[in-house]
């Protein structure tokens, strides 16, 4: 069905590549096989903290079928951070491909090459290493005590960022009531399908070239430039599907390692990491521990908010600061508080290392803010809806930090339709019913979020696309854009479908290869829409010019009486003197001998907020202590749907993935620092029959910057999930408060209020 006024944007179309993924013909990294191609495994430690005294890999060296060993002894000893994003980026540099101190379980010890899978997993077993251990600390606030054992030599305070506006202290003097609180939350998997999988190959002309499903092409080529010191003509990452990701391939994981072993084997490697191994050895989001206060008056408007937020980075700086960084703005962009104070501090700790995970620290800066308001509203005895209408930013609110416009945001709008959508009251008065006491009780939640929309504000921000027009009037488009089964790549061929009025299953992409396709930042921060789609107008744009260039010599007419619509050009007033768009290219190809091509690069100058509401119905068993979802309202605020069916998937998912983090999942780390569900069977992911009836409803009031008026969905879809249905159960149980993240059945049966 076509949008009104469009022919493309506002359809739902497939996700460029679904044929090839549903028929099983997508090539995927651990489908690849090259030439002449060993296979590696990797050592890990089974120590949270130690000193590698010695190290003994003669006996793996001799067995039969082995290529080469890589310790810390004979590989590259520079530095780096696993997180880089771009070639100049300074960051905390103390991660190596193998170092001698290991820092937690899981960490790398050692990697071997063979002609078999089997004949280097049996030589990593005969590898032996002797350890002096250390002193290890597992949580962010007993590693900034001051008789902590340092694990990097600067300490273990990575870095202390602090944003403030108004004036905090006033704000709270102005309160009715000032509420306290200590909220934790543990660290994720991020539970792709796809295990993290990586193959290098070093030939001998000097080059690397690295397949992986990554992020961050560009930003892996410069790592692993720095680590190996080669040119960046001599480094190529090339990236096939990706299997999901949500953050966790946004950092160098196995690159690093299958590049030192190709350099020393002087043959390609290939290594996949089992669904264990990329569970305790790969990345995490962050882990925190939020203390949050906040000022409010009777009326329910809040006069003052105080974040104090500790991120457990494990073992490595990584995403540190960036996450912590970005999580510093968004707390100021959601209400009209006018005195804000955020305070984030990231910690090493003998942990997995933590990096990016879908939405980037507003998950947890979110679930605490939001379960905490609900606390609040039900100790004023004002309804939650009520109590975000007052608060909530408008459409022509500033940035408290900073003074400036935030775009259209349209966080109230969320609210309102999602109320009604939902029945929300009709739900508060089932809670309220004297027949809500037994085994089984219903309750029902809802909470705000918000996210970006890029890296402007942060840093550098620019995609460049080309795209170059076919005798026969399809296209070919070249983007370094990394589709994770997002649709960011459809999203750019309808919009550039859009622009040159041909369908865009008639545009083919070249897809992220760093010597193929120009530059991208890489895929995070929800810029796939509002930056790489505003480059694919760009592009299309300057195609579309060169087009009716060529037609205006073709027809004999001034350009600016040609118009461009359903594959033809045609004169204005006289549609019947047209030429197709095959008809123009050939002209330009015969006559006036030139490619109708065109290189456009988009640098943003702007960073929306996506705002969104969302709304569960949650039923406990109080004999099992099993939470089942019942219902699930979402309502976001998208400026314009490109492609409505692809964000309705994505808000499914990201849904189950917060009801997870709300219920089931959460690594745990024992005593030792050993990850002990470190498996599906143990990790506990949510299921399809788990999941409950969802409707997805979408606010469009074009944000004009973005490309025809749209901006990002991914990130900002998984914020206000868990805190929705924490707030659900906290409802079932008759307002109890949670501050300890998540809720499994074990941590339900052991509540005072189930045991009275």
């Amino acid at each position: 069905m076509k949008s009104k006024g469009f022919h493309y944007i506002g359809t739902s179309k497939p996700v460029h590549d679904a044929r090839l993924k549903v028929t099983g013909q997508k090539i995927y990294t651990a489908d690849m096989k090259v030439q002449r191609m060993l296979y590696g495994k990797m050592l890990f430690s089974p120590v949270a903290h130690g000193k590698i005294i010695k190290i003994d890999t003669s006996k793996a060296e001799a067995l039969p079928g082995v290529k080469v060993v890589a310790t810390f002894l004979n590989s590259s000893r520079t530095p780096y951070n696993s997180a880089l994003r771009f070639y100049d980026h300074e960051l905390p540099e103390n991660e190596y491909i193998f170092s001698d101190t290991v820092k937690f379980i899981g960490d790398r010890v050692a990697a071997v090459a063979a002609e078999d899978l089997k004949t280097a997993e049996k030589a990593v077993r005969l590898i032996e290493v002797q350890y002096d251990e250390l002193p290890a600390v597992f949580e962010p606030e007993d590693a900034l005590q001051e008789k902590a054992y340092k694990i990097h030599s600067g300490g273990n305070k990575v870095i202390e960022i602090k944003q403030e506006c108004g004036n905090l202290e006033m704000g709270f003097e102005e309160a009715d009531f000032i509420f306290e609180d200590r909220y934790t939350m543990p660290a994720i998997h991020h539970a792709a399908i796809e295990l993290h999988v990586a193959i290098a190959d070093y030939d001998s002309s000097g080059k690397l070239t690295v397949i992986s499903p990554n992020q961050n092409t560009f930003a892996f080529r410069s790592i692993l430039s720095k680590i190996f010191g080669l040119p960046l003509n001599k480094v190529r990452v090339i990236r096939p599907a990706i299997g999901g990701a949500f953050g966790g391939k946004l950092e160098t994981v196995l690159e690093p390692v299958v590049a030192q072993l190709s350099m020393m084997a002087g043959r390609p490697v290939k290594m996949e990491l089992t669904r264990s191994e990329s569970i305790s050895s790969s990345r995490t989001r962050h882990g925190a521990v939020i203390y949050l206060k906040t000022g409010i008056m009777k009326d329910g408007t809040i006069t003052a908010q105080d974040f104090k937020v500790l991120t457990n980075t494990g073992a490595y700086a990584s995403s540190a600061i960036n996450v912590v960084g970005a999580m510093s703005h968004k707390v100021f962009k959601i209400y009209k508080t006018p005195n804000v104070r955020y305070v984030g501090i990231p910690v090493y700790t003998n942990t997995p290392i933590a990096g990016a995970m879908r939405g980037y620290g507003s998950p947890q800066a979110f679930y605490a803010q939001q379960v905490q308001l609900r606390k609040i509203a039900a100790k004023l005895n004002i309804d939650m809806i009520d109590i975000q209408l007052k608060n909530l930013v408008r459409p022509d609110s500033l940035d408290i930090l900073h003074g400036e416009p935030i775009g259209n945001p349209r966080p109230i709008d969320c609210v309102k339709k999602g109320a009604v959508e939902f029945g929300w009251m009709q739900g508060r008065t089932t809670r309220e019913s004297k027949e809500n006491t037994g085994r089984f009780r219903r309750g029902v939640g809802m909470a705000v979020g918000l996210h970006g929309n890029g890296m402007f504000g942060a840093h550098r921000d620019f995609t460049c696309l080309t795209l170059k027009m076919n005798e026969d009037g399809t296209a070919i488009l070249s983007s370094g854009t990394h589709d994770m089964g997002n649709g960011s790549i459809r999203v750019q061929t309808m919009i550039i479908g859009e622009i040159l009025g041909i369908d865009p299953d008639s545009i083919t992409c070249n897809e992220t290869d760093t010597d193929l396709v120009p530059y991208n930042l890489g895929d995070y921060g929800s810029r796939g829409t509002f930056v790489s789609g505003n480059a694919a107008v760009k592009v299309a744009e300057k195609v579309k010019e060169e087009i009716l260039k060529e037609a205006g010599i073709l027809l004999q007419e001034d350009t600016g009486n040609l118009n461009l619509e359903e594959g033809f050009v045609f004169v204005s007033g006289n549609e019947e003197k047209r030429a197709s768009i095959s008809d123009v290219i050939i002209h330009a190809h015969r006559e006036s001998q030139r490619e109708i091509i065109a290189a456009e690069t988009h640098a943003s100058k702007a960073n929306p907020s996506s705002y969104g509401a969302h709304f569960a119905e949650v039923e406990v068993d109080t004999e099992t202590g099993y939470i089942r979802v019942l219902n699930y309202v979402a309502v976001h605020d998208v400026g314009k749907a490109i492609n409505p069916k692809a964000l309705e998937g994505q808000v499914e998912g990201a849904i189950q993935m917060g009801i997870g983090y709300a219920l089931s999942e959460g690594l745990i780390i024992d005593e030792k620092g050993k990850t002990v569900n470190n498996s599906f069977k143990k990790y506990k992911i949510l299921r399809a029959a788990e999941m409950p009836e969802t409707k997805v409803f979408f606010i469009e009031e074009e944000e004009k910057p973005g490309p025809f008026g749209g901006k990002s969905i991914g990130e900002c879809s998984t914020v206000a999930s868990a805190p929705a249905v924490v707030n659900a159960v906290s409802n079932a149980l008759g307002g109890i408060d949670f501050t300890d993240f998540h809720l499994r059945p074990d941590v339900v049966l052991n509540l005072s209020i189930l045991k009275d």
